[in-house]
């Protein structure tokens, strides 16, 4: 049984979670009603244009960590609003690659930064020390709620 002290943290640990998802949520929005692309999909349109190379869905699925049924779901919604065009490959036309196209590339000049890159930006102040700690402690957490259920969930909640 834990003491009142260790439980309120563990309480406060949880709440502290809910607002993370909150926020993240929250920015999700935003970016939606200023530029009519989620988060999830402001992701997806900067790895493609910061990769030097053409990227397939698998590719992209794999780089953001998300089963290939969501990245088809976002790059489906991208492609209705003419931002991304699916192409053959020319080596191997069994193999799609995403590109931007004109719009697409004009919306990323416009994109506002998403939460991730926020993140990256203000951890990289940090000690490594603390960098560590948090890390630990957060893998820690995935390991508790259960890596199968985070990799399975959508990361396009529209």
């Amino acid at each position: 049984m834990m003491d009142n002290e260790l439980e309120n943290s563990v309480k406060n640990i949880v709440w502290a979670i809910r607002r993370i998802v909150s926020l993240i949520s929250s920015d999700s929005k935003l970016m939606y009603k200023r530029f009519g692309v989620t988060g999830p999909q402001s992701l997806v349109i900067k790895a493609i244009y910061a990769s030097d190379v053409s990227l397939s869905s698998a590719d992209l699925s794999r780089y953001l960590n998300v089963t290939p049924a969501n990245i088809t779901g976002i790059i489906d919604r991208l492609e209705e609003q003419e931002v991304v065009r699916r192409v053959p490959k020319k080596s191997d036309r069994r193999t799609v690659l995403i590109k931007l196209t004109d719009k697409g590339r004009k919306l990323h000049n416009k994109l506002s930064d998403p939460i991730e890159e926020k993140l990256m930006n203000g951890l990289a102040d940090l000690t490594a020390t603390e960098i560590f700690g948090i890390y630990a402690a957060l893998e820690k957490i995935v390991n508790v709620i259960g890596p199968k259920e985070i990799k399975e969930t959508s990361l396009d909640q529209e």
